[in-house]
């Protein structure tokens, strides 16, 4: 059977009651306290202390402190008045009996409403980030869809304007070759009047020179054939194919044995990465670097995007998920968001990669147990959260400002302000 706390103290004003009831060893993990606005209970074992309240309280409002082996209580009254006596006087062990239940019945009511309110919050909430996230979602599909776009028409206008170029080059070679082409035809016609002209003075000569023998007559065919002009050449095009190429310069300004080695590289980090993601196919080379990925929502956070930081850092850990700075990262906005449950496996998975413990990994090894430890705290767990932070001392004892947070998380520990 529990023992009956008698030796309380009490004291009133017009608007507030304060209660001290002493016990000894009271902790908050340990100490039950129930109050509704016409019933006080504090069940601490083996001790008990109880009182039907004369006047109605407002006991949402209402505050228990607790520590120095006691708790003293601030009742604000619903009315304002002075009371004559703390407890309802004549109170039977049936009209105790109907109070209690009657207390418990509204306590459930209570948590009842609290709960359906929470989870009514939880779900406008989860609501409005799906629809958050989906136009983000549409505007970066668009944003994309616009560059594509203007890509595809600056290539096209660009090669327009090639074949134009291309074109008028060759309306150029052809007129010059026409024109090239007809002055050599003149020059042919003119040689070959000359040759005319020159064949008939030769023959009337050779007429008046019968007398002349066979060799002479061989000298001067001889001549005519030293004198005869050949044909013009046919025109004709010629194609010329360079030697295909994966790097834009030249082949003579190119250090080949660098160019291989790094093309090699290349080829095996694309084989390390998850190409069959289907996200992948509309973006660009760098686009698929988990670096690129990570600054890009290293960006996107100090914007406070940060539903679109999460959405960079998810497809960096689905590229390459060994590095801890996306985990890193990633719980951070968690944290804005208030997703303190995914911050905590984050956090966690961070300082798993974090491994083994060296002084180049000590920042974010602290980094990780200070996000880790507010999400606990946020969560009211606050025994986790000091044993994070008391972790991160380790790394770094002379931080001052996490040396202040573990000292209000030990003040809250120890004496936590409990609503009634």
């Amino acid at each position: 059977m529990p023992l009956q706390v008698s030796d309380y103290t009490w004291q009133q004003t017009k608007t507030s009651v304060f209660i001290s009831v002493p016990l000894r060893g009271v902790s908050v993990r340990d100490a039950d306290v129930f109050c509704t606005e016409n019933y006080l209970k504090v069940n601490f074992p083996p001790f008990l202390f109880e009182v039907f309240l004369c006047a109605p309280i407002d006991d949402e409002n209402s505050k228990a402190k607790i520590g120095n082996d006691t708790i003293i209580f601030t009742l604000y009254k619903k009315e304002v008045a002075m009371w004559e006596t703390l407890s309802l006087p004549g109170v039977d062990k049936e009209m105790m009996q109907r109070i209690r239940e009657k207390s418990i019945l509204q306590a459930q009511e209570r948590a009842k409403e609290a709960t359906e309110a929470k989870a009514a919050a939880r779900r406008e909430d989860q609501k409005y980030a799906l629809n958050v996230m989906m136009q983000i979602e549409e505007e970066e599909r668009k944003k994309i869809e616009d560059m594509k776009e203007n890509e595809r028409m600056k290539a096209t206008k660009e090669l327009e304007a090639w074949k134009e170029c291309q074109r008028k080059a060759e309306e150029q070679k052809r007129i010059h070759r026409e024109e090239k082409f007809c002055e050599q035809e003149k020059q042919i016609e003119e040689e070959r009047k000359k040759f005319k002209h020159k064949s008939h003075t030769r023959i009337s000569a050779s007429r008046n020179l019968a007398t002349k023998g066979r060799n002479s007559e061989n000298i001067f065919l001889e001549k005519l054939k030293e004198n005869s002009i050949p044909a013009p050449r046919s025109v004709g095009s010629i194609k010329i194919n360079f030697t295909p190429r994966v790097f834009p310069t030249a082949l003579r300004e190119s250090q080949v044995a660098e160019e291989e080695e790094w093309l090699h590289k290349q080829a095996e980090a694309r084989r390390a990465l998850n190409t069959d993601i289907p996200e992948l196919s509309d973006l660009k080379e760098e686009e698929k670097n988990p670096e690129w990925l990570k600054d890009k929502g290293n960006k996107l956070f100090a914007t406070e995007n940060y539903l679109a930081a999460i959405n960079a850092y998810n497809l960096a850990i689905r590229l390459n998920n060994k590095i801890p700075l996306l985990y890193l990262n990633r719980a951070a906005c968690h944290l804005k968001l208030k997703n303190l449950h995914k911050a905590i496996e984050d956090s966690s998975k961070a300082l798993e990669l974090l491994t083994p413990p060296v002084a180049d990994n000590a920042n974010g090894r602290m980094k990780a147990h200070i996000r880790r430890g507010t999400a606990f705290c946020q969560l009211e767990l606050y025994v986790e959260g000091l044993q994070d932070y008391e972790a991160a001392l380790k790394i770094d004892p002379s931080n001052e400002i996490v040396q202040n947070d573990a000292e209000k998380i030990r003040n809250i520990i120890q004496g936590t302000e409990l609503k009634s």
